[in-house]
């Protein structure tokens, strides 16, 4: 059987990584010829110039995350065939369509976006953690895992059995250029790009350029997000106003990474950030924390960058010198990824239909079986 009708869903377009991932598998599912519809919260954000032709996009008007947990009355009207969740974030408004509709609930396909070992968790909230971890599989067909290290903590931290977890990269990200070219420092500077948002842990980054030896180094931030005012203040509080810049969200970040002394990426938590392979598939080091299981299978080498501890601003600040250092040398570039994603998706869908009804709704209530 064909998955005709893919749905699939999302809050808004404020550019993270998940979205901007769906919107390329969408485009590329419909240039196959499927129907992809997405339920939208708002179509207001930078990634709005990445929706493809020819998606339906069913805006609701409200952003918020609770809003969403009106998608099982999307899902009776729009009978789709499969039910896609993009990311992590996601996963219990996928679980509430489940628990809602019952036996009219297509398969739900779900990726896992970002690691399972959450280290920014406090013993109380990590056991809770682990607890709605361990019920995906009761709620979720298939899990799409991008590396073989989170399809393995997949199978160990949520209990999925084997032959419902898949490895499927993301596609290559799509640059359109920007219309107006961004003002780059004209000497070394580290380079940042992502949401300005806790997860995103750019406080790290800021207050880092403070102890670095290379004072007039500077630091650009591209994205944007609701800590851009306190962010601000952070650097306007240390006095950094003129060596950190804000620039906002930008639709091709490569100029910017080719001119980097390095690409820092100081989060708390991650899934398979493809800023740094696409840093690296560039010959521009990076200088990451350790913020999930697929770090190591990016950076390979220390000739690549550093991975440090979220918590130790003193490596942080030291991986930092050595990438500003102008007599290191840079990288060899590295291959991209290559991936056949939506294809690979597309033949998932395909084979969980002819066994939708026994497996949605007989091994799921069974719970976890890993």
């Amino acid at each position: 059987m064909t998955a005709r009708h893919i749905l699939t869903f999302a809050q808004s377009l404020d550019g993270g990584g998940v979205e901007s991932a769906q919107l390329r598998l969408a485009a590329d599912w419909l240039a196959a010829g499927r129907r992809v519809t997405l339920i939208l919260g708002t179509s207001r954000g930078p990634l709005a110039s990445e929706i493809p032709p020819g998606l339906r996009v069913i805006e609701r008007g409200a952003a918020a995350y609770l809003a969403m947990f009106d998608l099982p009355r999307y899902v009776a009207a729009l009978a789709p065939d499969v039910l896609f969740c993009p990311g992590n974030h996601y996963t219990s408004v996928a679980a509430g369509a489940w628990l809602e509709l019952g036996a009219a609930c297509p398969p739900v396909v779900a990726k896992l976006s970002n690691t399972v070992a959450r280290a920014d968790h406090a013993a109380l909230v990590a056991r809770g953690y682990r607890a709605w971890a361990h019920f995906h599989p009761c709620f979720i067909d298939h899990l799409v895992a991008m590396t073989r290290g989170m399809a393995d903590e997949a199978r160990r931290l949520m209990g999925f059995p084997a032959d419902r977890v898949s490895v499927i990269p993301n596609p290559p990200a799509r640059h359109v250029v920007d219309e107006m070219p961004l003002k780059l420092p004209e000497d070394r500077f580290i380079l940042g790009i992502g949401r300005l948002e806790r997860q995103k842990r750019w406080d790290r980054l800021i207050l880092a350029m403070r102890s670095i030896r290379a004072a007039d180094a500077k630091l650009v931030i591209l994205g944007e997000g609701t800590l851009r005012p306190a962010l601000e203040r952070l650097a306007a509080e240390h006095g950094l106003e003129d060596r950190v810049s804000l620039p906002g969200h930008r639709l091709d970040p490569r100029p910017a990474m080719r001119r980097a002394s390095a690409v820092a990426l100081v989060s708390d938590y991650e899934g398979v950030p493809g800023v740094l392979r696409e840093a690296l598939s560039l010959g521009t080091p990076v200088v990451t924390t350790d913020s999930s299981i697929a770090i190591r299978e990016i950076v390979t080498c220390p000739s690549q960058g550093d991975i440090v501890s979220p918590d130790d601003p003193s490596a942080l600040a030291a991986a930092l010198d050595r990438r500003l250092d102008p007599a290191r040398p840079r990288p060899m570039p590295t291959e991209a990824v290559q991936t056949c994603a939506a294809g690979d998706y597309l033949d998932l869908f395909d084979q969980l239909l002819p066994r939708g009804a026994s497996h949605n709704h007989v091994s799921r209530r069974h719970g976890p079986t890993g």
